[in-house]
């Protein structure tokens, strides 16, 4: 019994250490510290450029990580990095709050493949979730624009955008695949 209560313990240690914290956020200072991202993502987190990410629905711990990494240059972008570098963590935390409690983003696309001739689609499930809605860490690809997408893709595979395990899935997709995959992502 002792060594089952040991195990039970040590086995809640380790969840906790690597549990993805709750955000205990204020989704009205989110709302007001994320002003100046309106412009680029749209108020609710629907960008109107393409070549952006939509950050409605988007899962808080992504763009949380996100917005750590362009605060502390990790992920270039000369914008974001601007931008970031001045949010506190609690700042961070609301902006991601807010954005993350917005109804997902529809992006109506004509090109989009059909999941069965998407192969490359369901080892990105695993990670992005069944319908790509994204988890914990992981973002969200359902509904975000296919350009932003593609670019992405082409990023972590020129190794643009560092990230080992996105780097060693995208290495081998040519252009027409990393088209078809944004395509379908957008569309979901």
């Amino acid at each position: 019994m002792l060594s089952l209560k040991k195990t039970l313990i040590s086995s809640l240690f380790i969840a906790k250490l690597f549990a993805v914290p709750v955000l205990a956020a204020d989704l009205s200072a989110g709302e007001q510290k994320a002003s100046s991202c309106f412009g680029c993502h749209g108020q609710k987190g629907i960008s109107s450029i393409s070549q952006l990410p939509n950050l409605a629905a988007q899962q808080p711990a992504y763009l949380v990580n996100q917005l750590k990494a362009f605060k502390s240059g990790n992920r270039s972008n000369a914008t974001m990095e601007s931008i970031a570098k001045n949010l506190e963590i609690k700042d961070i935390e609301n902006i991601s709050a807010y954005f993350s409690s917005q109804k997902p983003a529809k992006i109506t696309t004509e090109s989009a493949a059909p999941k069965s001739s998407l192969d490359s689609a369901n080892m990105c499930l695993g990670c992005h979730g069944l319908d790509a809605e994204g988890k914990g860490q992981f973002p969200r690809l359902a509904g975000q624009h296919p350009d932003y997408l593609e670019q992405q893709l082409k990023n972590f595979k020129e190794g643009l955008r560092k990230n080992g395990p996105m780097h060693a899935v995208t290495v081998n997709l040519n252009e027409s695949e990393i088209k078809a995959l944004a395509a379908y992502f957008g569309s979901l």
